[in-house]
């Protein structure tokens, strides 16, 4: 974590010092009062909530001073004051100038699928040699980049960071505050498609990274992907490639599903090759994978020394972890999040998997424009051909996966619909029986994970 004095932080915003000694310690930096710790610079962010409403509370959690733009109310007298014209742009410039001081290097990841998985992949490779910060969560906005990087310390050779969007040029801000060393783009896949006119529009807003990359960086992309390597066309700077077509730097040459063991995956890594396992059901794990080796791959690290980690890498809360309750049900908690490529992909290779009955609960794929109506439709389809035996949808949009999956076969008596979460919630104890494998699959405002809380409670009971 930076510890900082005001004397340091107050010229490297652009703050006039309300009060406060020069001297004064800043310990950890923060924008939300409830988090609040002993010792930080709590900066008020205006937001759906003014953050100048909670000034007090940090300074009364022992919180050693505040970044303000407008009227902080009364607060004692030890606390320092800094003001400045706009309190976001103070928290990036003080991030910018924390990362400039400790030249630790940036590995940037963005894309439409994975950048999460990526980034957690990638950090722990690495950490077999170096140290490593990783940014929390998916803290990759731009408050949530700015933030990872403020608990930068000075031993912290490599700061692995997600680049998130929802709109074109939020990237590219992104790379201003830390422009990348090592830029990834894992994919160009249908989301958050209403912001954007198309997939072409995603794939420029993905480009923006490598626009903003440091000129001696190296870029990281998905060799299968044509519209990755469309963007990346005109890079001429150093690039790795990776993915399963000929001649990727990174290969997977093949991948074998070992059932509810994991994959296996015949790699290839610049001239060394190697059959690595690991213990993910879904064989899109294997393109994370692949990003993350190419990272280490572009960083100069040999395959002997982040090997030996692959095999611990493991599925994080509501990403695909295997929940195994008694009467030899399975729970595939995939609840996080879900768009068409993800879905299709996991519908894809959890049938393979051996079960009395694959039951997939998957609910409404929000933010997909104009063409919402098709995708659900064909998600429903892919869940009729892949062999799940019952379709259990939840929300409006997803009544076209039903819809889909009765034109694809899936008899009428085996498709459920419900309203919400609450709804199938209620209704999954009835459906779940002995032997079976349940998927539960939705984007992140529909609250899918609260099946899984169902069929977790039984189980306890």
């Amino acid at each position: 974590m930076a510890e900082l004095q005001l004397r340091e932080v107050a010229p490297a915003i652009g703050a006039k010092v309300l009060q406060g000694r020069p001297e004064t310690l800043f310990r950890s930096f923060n924008i939300d009062s409830r988090l609040t710790r002993p010792g930080e610079l709590f900066f008020a962010i205006l937001g759906k909530r003014d953050g100048h409403d909670f000034v007090s509370r940090a300074a009364q959690k022992g919180a050693a001073g505040a970044v303000i733009s407008g009227d902080a109310g009364p607060v004692r007298e030890d606390f320092a004051l800094l003001r400045v014209e706009n309190t976001v742009q103070a928290l990036q410039a003080l991030a910018a100038r924390v990362l400039r001081d400790f030249r630790t290097r940036v590995v940037g990841i963005t894309g439409s699928i994975g950048k999460t998985t990526t980034k957690e992949f990638t950090a722990v490779l690495l950490g077999s040699r170096l140290n490593v910060l990783k940014s929390e969560g998916n803290f990759n906005n731009h408050l949530g980049l700015a933030l990872s990087l403020l608990k930068l310390r000075k031993e912290h050779q490599v700061a692995v960071l997600e680049y998130g969007m929802s709109a074109a040029g939020e990237i590219r801000g992104l790379t201003r505050i830390a422009p990348p060393d090592v830029a990834v783009i894992t994919n160009v896949a249908p989301v958050h498609l209403q912001f954007f006119g198309g997939l072409d529009g995603i794939a420029a807003a993905k480009k923006e990274i490598l626009d903003g990359m440091r000129e001696t960086g190296t870029a990281v992309l998905n060799g299968d992907d044509a519209r990755v390597r469309a963007i990346a066309a005109g890079w001429e700077g150093k690039r790795i490639t990776f993915g399963r077509s000929d001649g990727c730097d990174v290969r997977a040459a093949g991948v074998r599903s070992l059932g509810y063991e994991g994959i296996e995956i015949s790699l290839k890594y610049g001239r060394e090759e190697a059959l690595a396992r690991i213990p993910f059901l879904n064989e899109g794990a294997a393109e994370n994978l692949l990003a993350a080796l190419g990272v280490c791959l572009a960083l100069g690290e040999p395959l002997s020394a982040v090997f030996p980690r692959i095999a611990g890498l493991k599925p994080f809360a509501m990403r695909g972890v295997l929940i195994e309750l008694p009467g030899d049900i399975k729970i595939l908690d995939d609840s996080y999040n879900s768009n068409p490529r993800a879905l299709a992909s996991a519908l894809r290779s959890y049938s393979a998997l051996p079960a009395r009955r694959k039951v997939a609960v998957l609910a409404d794929m929000l933010e997909l424009g104009p063409e919402e109506k098709k995708y659900h439709m064909e998600a429903g389809e892919c869940a009729a051909r892949s062999g799940w035996d019952i379709l259990v949808t939840i929300g409006r949009l997803a009544e076209d996966m039903a819809r889909g999956a009765r034109s694809a076969g899936m008899p009428g008596d085996r498709v459920l619909s419900f309203a919400d979460s609450e709804a199938a919630a209620a209704a999954i104890l009835d459906i779940a029986a002995a032997g079976d494998l349940i998927l539960v699959k939705g984007s992140r405002g529909m609250k899918a994970e609260r099946v899984v809380e169902t069929l977790n409670n039984r189980g306890k009971e």
